[in-house]
Formats: structure tokens, sequence, C-alpha cells
């Protein structure tokens, strides 16, 4: 004998055709329909944060290049340590869109400390200090730039680790 009334089965076959056709319906290729201009607005100055968060990074490890290129020259027992980093560091700068430029004197970027050790413990600290607004610059990123990032904030990270590291085995 068969049952009258709405069975479990029945019910859910019933939902999840009615889902499907909400999704089908969902899918179609019909005419797009013009968006907003607050979301054009909102996506145009999305973009701009991006690009300008991207230009900041960049002249960030500019920066950073520039004073390794400044302790390598002012302390060449460090050169061998540094150049890993340099190099990585280098990268970064291509990564984030940046021209990598020979060295330029500076007048507002101060000398380095005149022992090695200090100079190495200067340059974590600047390590240390961009790779923290690296990261705090994640939450306003989008998520391929904040990938990017990311990664550059934890490879300064490292570096600044490194860094202190070469400090303590440098010669005074």
């Amino acid at each position: 004998m068969r049952r009258t009334g709405t069975t479990r089965r029945s019910a859910l076959t019933a939902t999840g055709a009615f889902a499907l056709g909400a999704v089908l319906t969902g899918c179609g290729d019909g005419p797009e329909r013009p968006k907003a201009s607050g979301a054009a607005d909102a996506r145009a100055a999305s973009l701009r944060a991006g690009k300008a968060l991207r230009a900041a990074a960049a002249r960030d490890s500019a920066a950073l290049l520039t004073r390794y290129d400044q302790v390598s020259a002012a302390h060449p027992a460090t050169e061998a340590g540094l150049a890993p980093m340099r190099d990585a560091v280098r990268e970064h700068l291509k990564a984030l869109g940046g021209t990598v430029k020979p060295p330029a004197a500076s007048p507002a970027a101060s000398a380095p400390a005149p022992d090695p050790r200090g100079a190495l413990r200067e340059l974590a600290g600047e390590e240390r200090r961009v790779a923290d607004a690296r990261a705090a610059a994640l939450l306003t990123a989008d998520p391929e730039l904040a990938r990017l990032l990311a990664s550059v904030a934890a490879a300064g990270a490292a570096h600044a680790y490194l860094l202190s590291e070469l400090a303590k085995e440098t010669p005074a």
C-alpha cells in the first residue's frame, strides 16, 4: 500500500529541483545589468589604493636595498654575509614593480654606524620595521597583493633575525 502525503524523499527531491532551477537561472548568459556608479567608484578607489600600497612597498624595498649597499660599502667585511639578503631584497623590489637603480648618494639617508656590529643591528631594525609595516598593510591589500606582501614580510622578518645573528658573530 502506498503512503499518501509528503515523504522525506519527495520533499528532498522537490527541494533539490527547486535549488537546481535557481542556480541555473542565475548562471544564464543573459544581458548584464549596468553596475551602479557607487560600485564602480568603489572598485576604482580599491585599485588606486592597491597601486599606492604596491608603490609604497616598492619604495621601502628600494630604500632597504640602498641601506644594504651603504652598510656593505662602509664595512666590506660584512659583504659576504649581506650579499644573499641584498639579492633577495632586490628580487622583492622587482616583484613589487619597482626598478633597481644604481645606488645614489642620498642626503636624507644617514650613514651606517661606524662599527660593523652596530651597522648590522641598525639594518636588522630597518628590516624589522619594513616587515612590520608590510604585515600591517595586509589588512587593506587585495588578495594577490596580500599574498606577495605576506611573503616579502616573512622574508624581511627572517632577514632581521639573520642580521641580528650576523651582528653577534661579526668581530668588532
